[in-house]
């Protein structure tokens, strides 16, 4: 072979993982202008790739993997959390008040005071505070704090007075205002769409702001392995023009380097067809992605959609955010546009709606997916296998949802509860994301959830262990799984000539690893898009 005049890369002495049948393990990859252009063992290279026009990068020994991809993350979310109260961790109903009134003491009477990422599971002195408790320590100003899942909001009386909420106020479809049984008065609980009855209130941060928050976002990206990410922000950041406009400024302008595949809130198709956008749209570094729609909530609340009857309250099947009808509709109208879809439906009565209305209007060019499908049926899995779909997992529910998820669903559901393995072995590609920041973004949580099916610390053979992943089939999800996703395996998701030059460098080997703990203990390096370092540790 002839070698170009172009500069190139020589990154080499490494343990080089590139989930390519071909050459599986190498130690050499050879990159010029984003791609790599050559790959082996350097005994077989360096006499060919040598001389003043080659820049050699010696990674010391460290292990190296395709560029990790998070097929479902808000990056706009993860970044509120360095712009808002970020309640993510909390471990006690106490203490989540304690950091809600420290916060409030700098709050101006009357201005809002907005938090996010309380997880009631986690509280070991009780439930979620009561609107009483809140407005305790919240005298002087409105307050809304979102649950991590996105799919529940907490208010106290400031707020409901603010946004004009009783027990009379009509509920967006979808969605509950939450009342005392005894009194009929607002608990201060709002579930699904019911907070759009509060969000309009809430002043709009500056597009500066919005802008710093999410730069902040896209460098924890970096930092956590991550080349690209599929994330869904447009109701988060203004609508499509702010969103795309703010992400190709710092993409583009300030060259963060983060790949980044925008997902499309369906209520935007218009903005879509008005700006000549579709999936695809764009370049190697950004691009419009699927039309996102909600068909169900979460478990958490008892929002998501099933078939049966909760296990712990019989009289709940959870929310249809749309009707079957409405659903399809909205579909048809994305196919109109020639776009795929990416629908959220956790329970199987909502995975079924999403089913029947891909079956009714068949597929595009551009493959369709079912994001998260916790709990799934035997009769679903050869339809979701379908040739143009994907299911787009997030293995890291299993750490945060067991053993609690039991209890909701019952013994009885559990064969098909989080069962990663049963899809893959039969046949259902699958993506993994970490639908950040309701799970830490950091991959290799996600990659050690989905090899343990426990969470850290836990000492125990996992839950339902016959679901457990082996640790390629696991960097698989957050590799291939999300090139598959977006259409773009031939160029990125495993390592080869002619693809981009996209990896992550870890400190220690994790496939070869005996115990997937040594995940936990791993440390990102370096993450490196087109050839270019975006991330070095130190």
């Amino acid at each position: 072979m002839s070698k170009p005049s172009t500069k190139h890369t020589v990154f080499t002495n490494a343990r080089i993982y590139t989930l390519n049948a071909q050459l599986p393990l190498v130690d050499t990859l050879v990159v010029a202008d984003g791609y790599i252009v050559d790959m082996g063992m350097y005994e077989n290279l360096h006499t060919h790739w040598s001389g003043a026009d080659v820049n050699t990068v010696d990674l010391q020994g460290r292990t190296v993997t395709p560029g990790l991809i998070d097929s479902h993350v808000h990056l706009s979310w993860v970044g509120s959390n360095f712009l808002y109260l970020n309640l993510t961790g909390v471990q006690s109903k106490a203490e989540m008040l304690q950091r809600v009134r420290e916060r409030a003491q700098s709050v101006p009477a009357g201005e809002w005071l907005v938090g996010l990422g309380w997880d009631e599971n986690l509280f070991g002195d009780g439930g979620i505070p009561a609107i009483e408790e809140l407005d305790a320590v919240t005298p002087h100003c409105p307050v809304s704090l979102m649950r991590v899942c996105g799919h529940a909001m907490l208010v106290n009386r400031q707020a409901l007075k603010v946004c004009g909420v009783d027990a009379s106020t009509p509920i967006p479809q979808g969605g509950s205002v939450v009342l005392d049984p005894a009194t009929k008065a607002p608990t201060g609980l709002l579930l699904e769409t019911a907070s759009l009855l509060i969000t309009p209130h809430i002043p709009e941060p500056t597009y500066d702001q919005l802008k710093s928050s999410l730069r902040q976002a896209v460098k924890l990206a970096l930092k956590s392995g991550l080349t690209g990410a599929h994330t869904e922000d447009l109701r988060y950041l203004g609508g499509l023009d702010q969103t795309y406009q703010m992400y190709d400024e710092l993409i583009h302008e300030e060259d963060l380097g983060l790949r980044c595949n925008l997902l499309i809130d369906h209520q935007h198709m218009p903005h879509l067809k008005a700006r000549g956008m579709h999936a695809g749209y764009g370049d190697d570094k950004l691009r419009i992605g699927a039309v996102k729609i909600f068909s169900d909530g979460a478990f958490g609340r008892r929002t998501a959609l099933l078939s049966q009857p909760y296990a712990d309250s019989p009289q709940e099947h959870g929310v249809a955010v749309f009707s079957p009808e409405q659903l399809l509709d909205i579909v048809r109208q994305a196919r109109a546009l020639s776009m795929p879809v990416a629908v959220h439906a956790i329970g199987d009565q909502a995975v079924q709606n999403v089913l029947d209305a891909l079956d009714a209007v068949g597929p595009v060019r551009y493959r369709d997916r079912v994001i998260h499908a916790q709990l799934i049926r035997q009769d679903m899995l050869e339809r979701l296998k379908g040739p143009n779909r994907i299911v787009d997992i997030q293995p890291r529910f299993v750490a945060s949802d067991f053993p609690w998820v039991m209890e909701r669903l019952g013994q009885e559901r559990m064969p098909f509860a989080y069962a990663w393995k049963t899809m893959m072995d039969n046949g259902v590609a699958c993506a993994g994301g970490s639908d950040s920041p309701v799970e830490p973004i950091q991959p290799l949580l996600g990659i050690h959830a989905a090899v343990t099916r426990r969470a850290p610390g836990e000492r125990h053979e996992g839950w339902n262990p016959a679901e457990r992943l082996s640790v390629l089939d696991a960097l698989r999800l957050f590799t291939q799984g999300g090139a598959y996703a977006t259409n773009e395996e031939d160029v990125k998701g495993s390592l080869a000539p002619g693809k981009y030059a996209d990896f992550t460098v870890y400190s220690q080997d994790i496939v070869a690893a005996q115990d997937a703990d040594v995940l936990l203990e791993t440390q990102i390096e370096m993450t490196v898009i087109g050839g270019q370092v975006y991330y070095q540790k130190g």
